[in-house]
């Protein structure tokens, strides 16, 4: 999140108009899916989506990882669609042979990390039908972001919040963090906290933290390390993600000082980048490391992260799709 959505400042209040037509916008396009004049899609089997109302990392792809093994291990048959964000746009299952250029870097790192398949598609219907038309068996669907995407029905929205920056300055698009008014949470069904859990939301909240503290070799993910062991030497610590403090705090929490640098969300690594490091060893998140295989001249290593969950998430979900198909 930049630092001018933070708080109010001359920034955000030179473009509160464009702000509050991206508010009426936003209002009249749901109110038309409302009242059915756009018509939203039902699919044959449960949805789950899991998103936010705020532009930034909140947490979500590890809370959707979470639940997709949950239900796995409850005894369901789960598949995930994505819209695979900065990928060539083509529809199709996501497999070990695809790069973050094809499908996107949360593509990949969902893949990599949940028991059942993944398909990304910028249209989340037809991504749901080709899921089931290729695996009949699915019988529930875990849609990464998309609570805008209102075209797909959807039996259960859970939106993922982060606890620390929350809602910024608490306006709309361009002058805040916001992709819809923050009223917009009491419509859903339940929403995860991530980290520091003093809002009052009159919602369903369960509170949730990311952990992972065994580092592995980039080179060699077989190769495992502890903060200990990186603390030896001098590093480096990279993060193109949508919150890099956060990762950098949960180094400081494990006894690492890294020296630290951000990119952008998303950030398309290149030999440059790394190069330019000063330091020989260069620790990265697991989405970072998805786009850095490739690249050669650095000791690297990525630390993956869970979601860890304080209420009873997966009971929840699961006695919402009964009360939706019985």
């Amino acid at each position: 999140m930049p630092r001018s959505w933070a708080r109010l400042n001359a920034l955000s209040i030179a473009s509160l108009p464009l702000a509050l037509v991206f508010l009426l916008l936003t209002a009249a396009r749901r109110l038309l899916f409302r009242m059915g004049i756009l018509n939203s899609t039902k699919i044959n089997v449960p949805i789950i989506v899991v998103g936010n109302i705020t532009v930034g990392g909140t947490g979500k792809t590890p809370a959707v990882i979470a639940i997709a093994n949950a239900l796995k291990d409850s005894g369901f048959t789960p598949g995930v669609i994505t819209r695979g964000y900065l990928g060539d746009g083509t529809e199709r299952e996501v497999t070990d042979i695809n790069t973050s250029s094809e499908v996107g870097d949360e593509a990949i790192l969902i893949s990599h990390n949940v028991p059942c398949p993944v398909w990304v598609g910028p249209k989340r219907v037809n991504s749901a039908l080709q899921l089931l038309k290729k695996y009949q068996n699915i019988n529930v669907i875990i849609s990464d972001d998309g609570l805008q995407h209102y075209e797909l029905e959807r039996d259960m929205e859970i939106v993922v919040i982060d606890g620390d920056r929350k809602f910024g300055n608490g306006l709309l698009l361009p002058s805040g963090p916001l992709r819809e008014p923050t009223s917009r949470i009491r419509t859903c069904d339940l929403v995860l906290i991530n980290g520091t859990d003093n809002l009052n939301l009159n919602v369903p909240t369960i509170s949730m933290k990311l952990v992972g503290e065994t580092f592995h070799k980039l080179s060699d993910p077989t190769i495992t390390c502890n903060a200990a062991d990186l603390s030896k030497n001098p590093v480096t610590a990279i993060a193109g993600i949508g919150n890099p403090e956060r990762f950098f705090q949960h180094l400081n929490a494990l006894g690492l000082r890294p020296n630290t640098k951000p990119f952008p969300d998303h950030h398309e690594y290149s030999a440059a980048d790394l190069n330019e490091i000063e330091h020989d060893i260069v620790i990265m998140t697991e989405k970072d490391a998805v786009k850095c295989r490739d690249i050669g001249g650095k000791e690297c290593w990525f630390l993956p992260v869970s979601a860890q969950f304080e209420g009873q998430l997966i009971q929840t979900i699961i006695e919402k799709l009964k009360s939706c198909h019985g």
